[in-house]
């Protein structure tokens, strides 16, 4: 087995057009053009749309390339494309050689008759997808009328990522070209195709079953042996040691599959983050000819793991909850879209980034949506390392799809494709049909005027060709056929108590925080509010007369109908107006961390009937106000500081009903958990009115209440008092850490917040900054922050109630710009907090 990359220098040029742009490939049309400077950038301003009628056009990548002789003696020579976007016809020395149209899948193309020895050229011809959904024609009854918000119309007829044709978080552009890898591969005979693993858990003992596919053996290789080795991975990486036993090796005679079992002693299990090490084994599988030669090998990633979801009865309905070993765990994560709008910008070093902050957040799970793309092969061996379980949608979202038998054909290649891809990870939780369709079909209005024909097309897809094609090629993982769903068939989709839940009222519906403990859902997978992101990702787009969250310019970074107003409606509820732009851009960031925190708490309190919050989202893809926690630029808004509380294995809860504050503790672990827990009012000044105090310890897996105050003999005739005082609980672990909450009597407007004076002190350690905060009044939701540098802070977004505070800046974490010295930190340290934006 033999590879030829045809990765590197490549041109391209738009149809009917002399000039040549040259770019790297991976590459596309976009990352062509701004490399050479050809069009503006379509982040910045409204360019967005300027650039999106680009793609109204073919555009043409070409490359020449040098092919030895001893390359074409094999019997097969196949072109391999690991990422054509989209719609793509591919000549080889001038014949055509195939035509692509699946984003999604691998392309496998027989060129070994095309090919020359010595100079040979390729040419990719990247048709207009627009053009083809304005030319596409439907059958009688099937012309689809429905378009997803933000979305243009007929995206859903090509099978390329929904969100490049927008959506109500992202741009227009649907860019093209050649997203991953591109190369040859020639071989004689017998080619190991695909590998299958299983697991029997056993006591002290894993059997791995193990099943290899190969192409039929070429004559006189019915000697060709396979070999299977088996190690544990090192905490640190590959292992870089001979791979030892257990193992196998066979001769493989005139088979094409071979089977076989291995005993792995003293297994040491894979757990998601949080519950226990992410222990991973490397399996080489090799063919080797007769003499020991190595004809070709691959290597596997697994984790010795059970995983599925539970869907066992109970007093509430039917749970959904991940069991891990046995052990049922709350899912605490997000949901991820990709990371750019030019997918070859998303590197392996920006994708391990943010899944190290969803991981630093306590993230134990990451929901890969239906509207994107299946991302490369390193985000799920960064998620095997770090303990993430992947909750995997399927391609398919927000959508009415008409099913003939090419497209269903050509998506259930795509599915057996990534199946087969992914299926080893021991990241991998679930694979889930779609994203909200068949909650859509059940009762959105604007899919109950679409015809019977296309609701029939939804069962042909998603409850017939799907499901197969996932079962047939991965049958040990849970598959789950909608989202939200109660388990198909259009039974009570969005059932509180069965299956998991998608929670839009709050935001979408403009119902109050409150709203969330209404709802005891047994898995929440979506629910989210927005805010702005940070001045300095704002100023990357914006003017500064467009700074306004209702100029032109502003209103186009924000593609969800009316938001900016819906923002501005909880702001008014909650807090006063912010005197300047950059103030509201803060409160909006605070609001939005309020909100996911109100839902998380709740459902967390209470594990058991709830177990699992997904909120949305995690990342952007372009600068934008949206849902997501991380702007495009990586940078941590209040919600991801706040995620790193909430979400915190051992954490706590305050809740107040009427004059009663209640503290509730949540151990998200495998053993009790001692703590002491105090509960205060205090006034402005930070001065202990009245207080509370317990100890004791909560058991594993558990939520519990734990402490209790009321205070309503304190309360006079009106609530004057209450614009005054506010409440706080600390929950001290014996592990030493500390839970703070404050929760106030009355909406953050009305209360009388002094200025404060916050003491400030910074000192340098060999590996970090150490910042030490005193506010002489209470100050909620000190932000810390510079003008000039990107950091991640230990802590964020917090409140000081008169006791000192210690955040530390790590110097890994310092992401863009420098410090001198601890004194030039603090020189350039900017604080803020709620009373001084108006």
């Amino acid at each position: 087995m033999k590879q030829l990359s045809l990765n590197g220098l490549w041109s391209m040029n738009r149809r009917g057009e002399e000039t040549q742009y040259e770019g790297p490939v991976p590459g596309s049309v976009l990352s062509f053009l701004l490399k050479a400077d050809a069009i503006p950038d379509p982040f910045d301003g409204r360019n967005e749309y300027q650039v999106r009628e680009l793609f109204r056009d073919d555009y043409i990548f070409r490359k020449d390339f040098y092919v030895e002789e001893d390359f074409l003696k094999a019997e097969q020579v196949e072109l391999v494309c690991e990422g054509l976007d989209t719609l793509a016809e591919i000549y080889i020395n001038e014949k055509k050689a195939f035509y692509a149209d699946n984003m999604h899948r691998t392309w496998r193309i027989p060129v070994k008759e095309m090919l020359v020895p010595g100079e040979n050229h390729i040419r990719i011809e990247f048709l207009s997808v627009l053009k083809y959904m304005d030319n596409y024609q439907y059958a009688e009854n099937k012309e689809i009328q429905y378009v997803a918000t933000g979305a243009m119309k007929g995206n859903q007829l090509v099978r390329k990522a929904h969100s490049m044709f927008g959506w109500d978080w992202g741009p227009q552009l649907p860019d093209a070209g050649i997203f991953r890898d591109i190369y040859l591969e020639s071989w004689t005979g017998r080619r190991l195709e695909n590998v299958r693993f299983h697991q029997i858990h056993e006591q002290g003992s894993v059997k791995l079953q193990i099943r290899a596919d190969f192409t039929p053996p070429a004559e006189g290789q019915e000697r060709q042996k396979i070999r299977v080795s088996v190690k544990k991975r090192p905490a640190d990486g590959f292992a870089k040691a001979d791979f030892i036993s257990p193992s196998a090796e066979a001769v493989l005679g005139n088979n094409t599959t071979w089977e076989t079992t291995l005993s792995i002693p003293d297994p040491k299990l894979w757990w998601p983050n949080g519950y226990g090490e992410q222990n991973l084994y490397d399996v080489l599988i090799e063919l080797l000819d007769s003499d020991g030669t190595i004809v070709r090998n691959i290597r596997k990633t697994i984790g010795l793991r059970t995983l599925t979801v539970s869907r066992r009865r109970d007093q509430w309905g039917k749970e959904f909850a991940f069991q891990v070993n046995g052990v049922r765990i709350f899912a605490m994560g997000a949901n991820y879209i990709p990371e750019d709008c030019i997918y070859s910008r998303i590197t392996k070093e920006r994708q391990d980034y943010l899944l190290e902050c969803a991981k630093r957040a306590h993230f134990n799970c990451i929901r890969v949506w239906g509207g994107g793309y299946y991302p490369s092969d390193d985000f799920y061996e960064l998620c095997n390392e770090k303990g993430l379980i992947v909750w995997q949608d399927l391609m398919f979202a927000c959508n009415v799809y008409d099913a003939t038998d090419a497209f269903l054909e050509n998506c259930s290649r795509e599915i057996e494709d990534n199946v087969k891809r992914l299926r080893h990870h021991p990241c991998l939780g679930l694979w889930c049909g779609n994203n909200e369709i068949e909650s859509a079909w059940d009762h959105w209005p604007d899919f109950q005027i679409e015809t019977a024909g296309l609701r029939a097309d939804y069962i042909k897809l998603f409850e017939h060709a799907i499901p197969h094609v996932v079962r047939e090629n991965d049958p040990d993982t849970f598959f789950w056929p909608s989202s939200p769903s109660a388990g198909g068939c259009f039974d009570k989709p969005d059932d509180e108590n069965d299956g998991d839940a998608h929670y839009w009222d709050v935001w979408h519906g403009q119902k109050p925080f409150t709203d969330y403990r209404k709802y005891f859902f047994r898995f929440c997978s979506e629910f989210g509010f927005q805010s702005f992101p940070c001045l300095k990702t704002v100023e990357t787009f914006t003017k500064p007369e467009d700074r306004n969250i209702f100029s032109r310019v502003m209103e186009s970074h924000q593609k969800n109908d009316a938001a900016n107003g819906k923002i501005l409606y909880y702001m008014s509820e909650n807090f006063r107006y912010p005197a300047r732009f950059d103030d509201l851009i803060y409160v909006s960031q605070v609001l939005q961390g309020m909100a996911i925190q109100y839902g998380v708490e709740h459902w967390r309190r209470n594990r058991g009937r709830c177990m699992g919050t997904l909120y949305w989202q995690l990342n952007d893809n372009w600068p934008v106000a949206s849902w997501s926690s991380m702007d495009y630029f990586g940078r941590w808004k209040a919600l991801q500081y706040m995620a790193c509380r909430f979400y915190a294995p051992t954490a706590s809860s305050l809740v107040r009903e009427d004059s009663l504050l209640s503290l509730y503790a949540e151990n998200e672990t495998s053993v009790p958990v001692k703590w002491q827990a105090q509960i205060r009012i205090r006034n402005m000044d930070c001065e202990i009115i009245c207080s509370a105090t317990a100890e004791g310890s909560t058991a594993p897996f558990c939520s519990e209440k734990i402490a209790e105050l009321d205070f309503g003999s304190l309360c006079s005739g009106d609530d004057t008092w209450a614009e005054t005082v506010f409440a706080e609980s600390i929950v001290t672990f014996e592990n030493g850490t500390k839970n703070h909450n404050v929760e106030v009597l009355l909406p953050y407007k009305y209360l009388a917040l002094k200025q404060p004076l916050v003491q400030t002190d910074v000192t340098e350690t060999e590996d970090a900054f150490v910042i030490r905060l005193k506010s002489d009044v209470f100050s909620p939701f000190v932000e810390l922050d510079f003008e000039d540098a990107d950091v991640i802070f230990s802590d964020n977004y917090f409140h000081l109630t008169g006791e000192p505070r210690e955040v530390e800046v790590k110097k890994a974490d310092i992401l863009r710009g420098s410090f001198e010295n601890a004194e030039n930190l603090k020189k350039r340290l900017r604080i803020r907090s709620l009373r001084d934006t108006y």
